[in-house]
């Protein structure tokens, strides 16, 4: 299988390129080439910024590939100029959504391709339903041979998957862990969620690679195993072989109370604090062979062995537990006047 990806040193990404790339197939990347670290040896690299168009369509000349998938458009022109681009260079494109996209808030808990795409609270999540809208409009008129992926929350070993974390990333949360701060958790903590390691998202989404009936469907990739919030939390304290203490706070508290760039209403009100069980019937009747087999306690053990090796992702954020410690204080005081 000839496959090109526009990205491909992303967390899901990088995943899916080193396995197609171990099990020999050919393998491209548009890319700009500012991750030269994560570019997976034996990949054709195509040196490009995806957006300058006529330059990709240059070095495109000739070629023709059985799959293409962009893992980095979020707003529907993006899409629009990927058709421009591989209409006839492709035998299938697919597009990178997000379970983001459902319904918000959820009328059932139990998710699956079904569930209607509509978030209010996240314009990251709008764009990706616009993107949805755009290509299966190009599929019904234009015979445009696309498959939606929705992925949840996929990690991987470079940074550990929280429900609160600032812009630096998620590490100052397991740093207050180890320095025996409360950590904020929105909610009671009892919440829902799904986390998927990117291993195990790269073995369905490759599955769906090439593969003629996913031609024209949406499907959802995640694991099985679903954690509240507190056992998420609980999971990554006894890995780091300290006590939890956890704070909570409501997710409208924090979404209002927290710095507008770092956009945490989407984030929560529009995704984490609402609980999500994935139906992934489809995924398995479209893909037999796929399991999910990294468990969360597994996929923590896995980060904290690849951040303590790699002081680059150790990247602490004085801002965020800045806010913290404010937001902490907070409650405490609200909590001691309501015992006055």
């Amino acid at each position: 299988m000839k496959a090109l990806f526009i990205g491909g040193t992303g967390t899901i990404s990088t995943a899916i390129s080193s396995r197609l790339l171990e099990e020999g197939h050919e393998l491209w990347l548009i890319n700009r080439g500012t991750r030269n670290d994560a570019l997976p040896p034996g990949a054709h690299i195509i040196r490009a910024d995806i957006n300058d168009e006529e330059t990709v369509a240059r070095q495109l000349e000739g070629q023709k590939f059985d799959v293409v998938a962009d893992f980095f458009a979020f707003v529907p022109g993006q899409l629009e100029r990927d058709y421009r681009l591989f209409r006839d260079k492709t035998k299938q494109f697919i597009y990178i959504s997000s379970a983001s996209a459902y319904q918000k808030p959820l009328s059932d808990y139990r998710i699956d391709e079904g569930t209607p795409l509509a978030n209010p609270y996240w314009e990251y999540s709008r764009n990706k339903i616009a993107g949805e809208e755009l290509l299966m409009r190009l599929y019904r008129e234009e015979g445009f041979p696309v498959t939606i992926v929705r992925p949840s929350h996929t990690y991987s070993e470079r940074s550990m998957p929280v429900g609160v974390h600032g812009p630096n990333g998620s590490y100052q949360v397991i740093r207050r862990m180890l320095d025996g701060k409360k950590v904020i958790i929105h909610g009671d903590g009892t919440s829902l969620w799904t986390l998927t390691f990117n291993t195990d998202f790269a073995r369905g989404f490759i599955g769906l690679m090439g593969n003629i009936h996913a031609i024209g469907e949406a499907v959802q990739i995640t694991g099985d195993e679903t954690l509240t919030w507190n056992q998420i939390h609980t999971v990554i304290a006894q890995a780091l072989g300290v006590e939890l203490h956890p704070c909570y706070v409501s997710s409208e508290l924090i979404a209002a109370g927290s710095p507008a760039e770092w956009d945490l209403r989407g984030a929560l009100i529009g995704d984490k604090a609402n609980s999500v069980v994935f139906d992934n019937t489809k995924l398995k009747r479209l893909v037999p062979d796929f399991v999910a087999t990294v468990r969360f306690d597994q996929g923590v053990r896995k980060i904290l062995d690849y951040i303590n090796a790699h002081p680059e992702c150790r990247k602490e954020d004085p801002e965020f537990d800045r806010w913290c410690d404010k937001v902490v204080a907070a409650q405490e005081e609200a909590l001691k006047r309501m015992r006055q």
